[in-house]
C-alpha cells in the first residue's frame, strides 16, 4: 500500500521539486489554492480513480479551481477531462480540507457524485489509466490520502480538517 516503488522514487522526487517551483509562483497570482475532487461512483457502487503520468499511485479524480471559475464548474470540468464522467445527480459536498503538505494556503474540497461514464476515457500524456474499482479492493498503489478519502465518505472513520 505504499505510494513509493523502486521506480517511482525518481518521479516523486520531480513531483516535488514542480510543487516547490510553482506553489511560490501561485502565491502571486493568487492569494490562496482552492482544488476540487470526487469520489466518483457508478450504478454498480465502483469507485472511479485515475493514475497520472507525472506521479505515481491512483487518485481520485479533481483539478484546480481557476479564477472566474465556480468549484463546482471546476468538478464538472475535471470529471469531463479526466474520466468522461458525467454526473446523474447533482455532486454533494462532502468536506473541505486544508493541504498542509502542498502550501500553506492550499485546500481542498471533496465532493461524492453518482456518474455514468459517457465514453471510455483513453490514455494521454496526463492520464495514464483510469477505470471503477470495488472500494475494498482498490489498486495496490492507491494513495494513502486516496484510501483515506474513501474510508471518511464510507462512514469508517471522521473526516480530519487536514488532506
Amino acid at each position: 500500500m505504499s505510494d513509493t516503488g523502486s521506480g517511482n522514487d525518481g518521479l516523486q522526487l520531480r513531483h516535488r521539486l514542480l510543487l516547490r517551483l510553482v506553489h511560490p509562483v501561485q502565491f502571486f497570482l493568487r492569494g490562496m489554492t482552492l482544488g476540487v475532487r470526487a469520489a466518483c461512483f457508478n450504478e454498480r457502487g465502483e469507485v472511479f480513480l485515475v493514475r497520472h503520468t507525472y506521479v505515481p499511485g491512483w487518485y481520485l479524480p479533481g483539478g484546480g479551481v481557476e479564477r472566474g471559475e465556480t468549484a463546482m464548474q471546476a468538478l464538472l470540468k475535471e470529471l469531463r477531462e479526466e474520466g468522461n464522467l458525467e454526473p446523474v445527480s447533482t455532486p454533494v459536498l462532502f468536506h473541505a480540507y486544508f493541504n498542509h503538505r502542498v502550501s500553506r494556503r492550499d485546500h481542498v474540497l471533496l465532493y461524492r457524485a453518482e456518474v455514468r461514464q459517457t465514453a471510455p476515457r483513453p490514455a494521454d500524456r496526463e492520464i495514464a489509466e483510469s477505470g471503477f474499482f470495488d472500494p475494498e479492493r482498490l489498486p495496490e498503489n492507491a494513495t494513502k490520502a486516496t484510501r483515506l478519502r474513501l474510508d471518511e465518505i464510507r462512514g469508517l472513520q471522521p473526516p480530519p480538517d487536514h488532506w
